[in-house]
């Protein structure tokens, strides 16, 4: 999967879901789905398969939610209604027709939607699969790209930090917003959260909300605001000039921590080596090393006792040069040495 925004067909096998609620005391929420499911990507499609004469009072909520209700009446003999065959059915013609839609989203723990699963894979799609703990189907569980329990769609672990609540009313939904905006990016395994990805998010969760109406010009002085109230740190990208947070919330605690411990170890090395050099200056000084006799010693004053051994100096060899007699009168000169005077 590219790292763009998502575009997510949802089909809501509700008969499934309503055995997983049997014996149950709470009811199903739809807008704890979709909460989780918009931080994926953008929803483009949203089904849901009953027969809705048996659950009248979950179709006021849907409608709310703008999910298609698909009227699946039972049948009389065997009890049963055709909703897997109709929800197949719609998930392949818009794998087929619709080529925006990367992302099928599968609200069901039914095993006969195993093989739905394993043709949209093959088409290349994202599958993600959404049911009850009790009811959903290990085969139809480790089909999918990706399974989420409906039980772990509740409060997830604070990462941010809480916002004052001295501000004003107006800057706290923003900074709140914002946070549960990052939080979600973070759970989706994004590490470098540009600005543009933030407001996108924002945006998917809350379709109505705008800096505007908060009291900022732009989202670019939101996030220098929430900068000043310690939320978050930002950095510029190099290259577009745009803002991305490189830590919020927990993650800035982390790292103060982390460069405090960073610091602390290079004081305890130093304490280490102040200990070690204590304990040296307190041994007792080493005694001097005894002089090094020189070997060659022996032998010359053995040399000078006895000259008998030594051997003579070569004689120098006679100079194959010319004599001085030779420079001084050349052959054919009347001057030679030894010839009398005329």
């Amino acid at each position: 999967m590219s790292d763009g925004e998502r575009s997510l067909a949802i089909f809501i096998d509700f008969e499934n879901l309503a055995l997983g609620f049997q014996g149950r005391r709470d009811r199903f929420e739809i807008a704890r789905v979709l909460e989780r499911l918009v931080e994926k990507g953008k929803v483009v499609a949203k089904k849901a398969y009953a027969d809705w004469s048996r659950f009248t009072t979950y179709t006021a909520p849907l409608h709310e939610a703008a999910i298609e209700l698909i009227e699946i009446p039972r049948r009389g003999q065997t009890g049963k209604n055709s909703a897997d065959i109709r929800l197949c059915v719609d998930a392949m013609d818009l794998a087929y027709s619709k080529e925006h839609i990367d992302t099928f989203v599968v609200v069901s723990g039914d095993s006969d939607f195993s093989p739905l699963v394993s043709k949209l894979k093959e088409l290349g799609k994202h599958v993600i699969g959404l049911g009850m703990q009790p009811s959903t189907s290990d085969l139809l569980r480790d089909n999918c790209d990706e399974f989420i329990y409906y039980e772990d769609l509740g409060p997830q672990p604070e990462l941010a930090p809480a916002v004052d609540s001295r501000l004003p009313e107006s800057k706290r939904k923003a900074f709140n917003l914002l946070m549960e905006s990052m939080v979600a990016l973070r759970r989706e395994n994004k590490e470098v959260l540009w600005s543009s990805m933030i407001k996108d998010t924002m945006k998917r969760k809350k379709p109505s909300f705008n800096e505007s109406y908060h009291g900022y010009r732009s989202f670019s002085e939101l996030l220098e605001d929430a900068r000043k109230e310690g939320l978050l740190e930002l950095d510029t990208d190099k290259r577009s000039r745009t803002y991305v947070v490189t830590r919020f919330g927990a993650e800035m605690t982390a790292a103060e921590e982390g460069e405090g411990s960073d610091k602390a170890g290079p004081a305890k090395k130093k304490s280490r080596r102040r200990r070690s050099g204590a304990k040296k200056r307190a041994e007792p000084a080493a005694a001097p090393p005894a002089p090094a006799v020189d070997a060659a010693a022996p032998a010359a004053e053995s040399e000078a006792a006895s000259p008998s051994r030594k051997r003579s100096a070569p004689v120098a060899a006679a100079p194959s040069g010319p004599t001085d007699d030779e420079v001084f009168f050349p052959h054919g000169d009347d001057t030679a040495a030894g010839a009398p005077d005329a």
